[in-house]
């Protein structure tokens, strides 16, 4: 009898990203979480920086090579509101990552440009938030998956669990390029890099399904992950890995340099929660299926545990 078991991944990766435009800031701010299965059975855990935004897809083309059963997770979104892509004439998400990737990013990202037409709806200081997406148009801003995991969780039919991970946290759309938490720059500077994991052979969900011989990345929200923390306060980021460490024996196997890692930067932190997280869910991502709604087909869904 043919088991029916889904294997594992070998290696899972969650990457903290940036879209700083230098080298050196990439390098300071990009970090990857990495766990290894050998071939052996020993298991590893690290966290690595120092790449750019270049070597770090030159570095997982390269992994998956030697170990195509992995899953990547990249902390920004892959996409944007399926109206965008439409008015752009995109008719799938891979269409909207070579038009971003064949300049346009860079263009609504050059918003001081002389020579450049703004388009108002990218904002972030030192723009306000357009009218178009302000008061009880916000959510026109959002994706399905930003507006389901950020506010819909709050009101009476939520899920508690959820709604307690975001307490507190102020919604970012795609459009905010400017500000404290704005996603929109790492967001668009990510496009041109998922599209040369795909075109290396990755698989990206909800785009397209898990398969077993070849690596697959997923969008992630790390405070999906670590749940309620001051994040950029070292000691409440000290705090929060000794709880996890003496309470959780998933966090007791962590080497205590990786924590120490962890401990004194707030991508580490963000890149060890997420990496352990997955590990956890590990056995989900093989059943990891593309979707059929039309609008999550441009648009995307942020990977959380339990999704389908």
């Amino acid at each position: 009898m043919l088991s029916t078991t889904k294997p594992e991944p070998d290696r899972l990766i969650a990457i903290d990203w940036s879209g700083r435009i230098d080298a050196a800031g990439q390098r300071r701010h990009i970090y990857a979480g990495v766990w290894t299965r050998g071939n052996d059975g020993k298991i590893t855990v690290k966290l690595e920086a120092g790449r750019t935004r270049d070597e770090v897809a030159d570095w997982l083309i390269a992994l998956a090579a030697e170990t195509p059963r992995m899953v990547v997770s990249i902390d920004c979104c892959f996409s944007y509101p399926a109206w965008f892509l439409e008015e752009h004439h995109c008719a799938t998400v891979f269409d909207f990552w070579k038009h971003v990737a064949a300049g346009q990013g860079e263009r609504w990202l050059a918003r001081e440009a002389v020579d450049i037409a703004r388009d108002e709806r990218f904002w972030g200081k030192p723009h306000k938030r357009p009218a178009e997406f302000s008061g009880e148009n916000l959510r026109r801003s959002l994706r399905f998956t930003d507006w389901d995991n950020k506010i819909a969780q709050s009101g009476t039919d939520g899920d508690p669990l959820r709604a307690a991970k975001m307490r507190g946290i102020t919604p970012k759309s795609p459009f905010q390029i400017g500000g404290s938490g704005s996603v929109g720059t790492g967001s668009l500077r990510a496009m041109p890099f998922l599209l040369r994991l795909r075109e290396a052979g990755f698989r990206v969900w909800p785009f397209e399904g898990a398969s077993p011989r070849r690596p697959l990345v997923v969008e992630m929200y790390t405070r999906l992950m670590t749940g309620p923390v001051t994040k950029s306060n070292p000691v409440a980021r000290k705090a929060y890995l000794l709880a996890r460490r003496r309470q959780d024996p998933l966090f007791a196997a962590v080497p205590r340099a990786v924590f120490r890692t962890a401990e004194a930067s707030e991508d580490a932190f963000d890149a060890l929660i997420s990496t352990m997280e997955m590990v956890r869910h590990a056995g989900e991502f093989a059943g990891l299926k593309p979707t059929r709604d039309p609008a999550l087909r441009l648009e995307g869904i942020t990977w959380r545990p339990g999704v389908r």
